[in-house]
């Protein structure tokens, strides 16, 4: 059942966010608009307190319960900047907004990309874990710490995978090739050799 849930969460979630943009853009109701996006967070909601009354009905802890908790951490951590990314992209294909520019390739401007990821991802990690141990008190008995300890050591090396990756980029940063004119981290020309 709680797979189920999961997603049908998911198809909530773009469901929304996609009629949040439309009426944002191709009808120009703002309220109507800011009131679906404010509507995604109701469904991470939804999906926990459904997770909980499933533990609380008698079903076994499992990892679809944790998995759950994953997609409000994940939600969280990364759904502002998911949303900021499907705005980008609907505003440029359906109310000609300007085009939007990929992820930074090099320079300061790559690392601190990294560092926003590693920041999202140790956010999604904590809150998926708050929330993985707040099903144990809240499932009256039927879940416990050891039906999840895999998520904690599995949640906890994503984040610090992240870190490191995000450090290795601060220590060793990414150079553009040789002649290349760099702009806020892209090649934006190269430079013609002098001649002798």
């Amino acid at each position: 059942m709680i797979v189920t849930l999961i997603l049908a969460a998911e198809v909530a979630f773009w469901i929304l966010l996609g009629l949040g943009l439309a009426t944002r853009y191709l009808l120009r109701w703002r309220r109507t608009s800011t009131v679906l996006l404010v509507g995604l967070p109701v469904v991470d909601l939804t999906l926990f307190v459904l997770t909980v009354l499933d533990l609380r009905g008698g079903a076994a802890a499992s990892w679809t319960h944790a998995l759950a908790a994953g997609y409000a951490g994940f939600s969280i951590g990364y759904g502002p900047s998911l949303v900021r990314w499907a705005d980008r992209h609907f505003q440029h294909r359906f109310a000609g907004g300007p085009k939007p520019k990929p992820s930074p390739k090099y320079g300061p401007e790559r690392t601190r990309h990294e560092w926003q990821i590693c920041g999202r991802t140790v956010v999604s990690a904590a809150i998926t874990l708050g929330v993985i141990t707040a099903l144990v008190p809240l499932s009256a008995g039927a879940a416990h710490f050891s039906a999840f300890i895999g998520w904690y050591i599995r949640l906890g090396l994503a984040a610090v995978i992240n870190v490191i990756v995000a450090a290795c980029y601060s220590r060793w940063p990414k150079e553009a090739p040789a002649g290349a004119i760099v702009e806020d981290g892209h090649v934006v020309g190269w430079k013609i050799p002098q001649q002798q």
